[in-house]
């Protein structure tokens, strides 16, 4: 397990881009953290590190967003907090997404941990206050 320290918000575009260098082979991320632990926002900078362009919001609602690198390949955005059946989430056809070679980043993957692939990168995200953040990451 690495980690990385973000003493402030503006800092997760580096952690970001630590990150998916370290990991370049890996498309699949789950971010864990407890409420207001910074897994959007980190989100936001990893997308921005890949190249989207588009406004990132939580798909909190829709369970999934689809934003684009460059106008062309797509990144996959899961937020599945509010799922209560697992249903929920064949029933968007998340082997679609999970098995397609593009990014996934996957907030709230503990709801679903059965579905995720063998391979993931799973990142921890804990807030001490201040704004500084420790983020935990490593291979599952």
């Amino acid at each position: 397990m690495k980690t990385i320290t973000a003493s402030n918000v503006s800092e997760l575009r580096v952690v970001a881009r630590t990150i998916l260098t370290d990991m370049s082979n890996h498309f699949i991320f789950a971010f864990n953290g407890k409420m207001g632990a910074g897994k959007t926002t980190l989100i936001k900078a990893f997308c921005k590190e890949l190249g989207v362009n588009e406004v990132v919001t939580s798909p909190t609602f829709a369970l999934v967003n689809e934003y684009r690198i460059d106008d062309h390949n797509p990144v996959y955005h899961f937020d599945f907090y509010r799922v209560i059946k697992i249903d929920e989430v064949f029933d968007i056809g998340y082997e679609e997404y999970f098995y397609s070679d593009n990014y996934c980043l996957i907030e709230w993957p503990e709801l679903v941990l059965e579905l995720l692939p063998k391979s993931y990168v799973y990142i921890s995200i804990k807030e001490e206050g201040s704004g500084r953040r420790i983020i935990n990451y490593s291979v599952k």
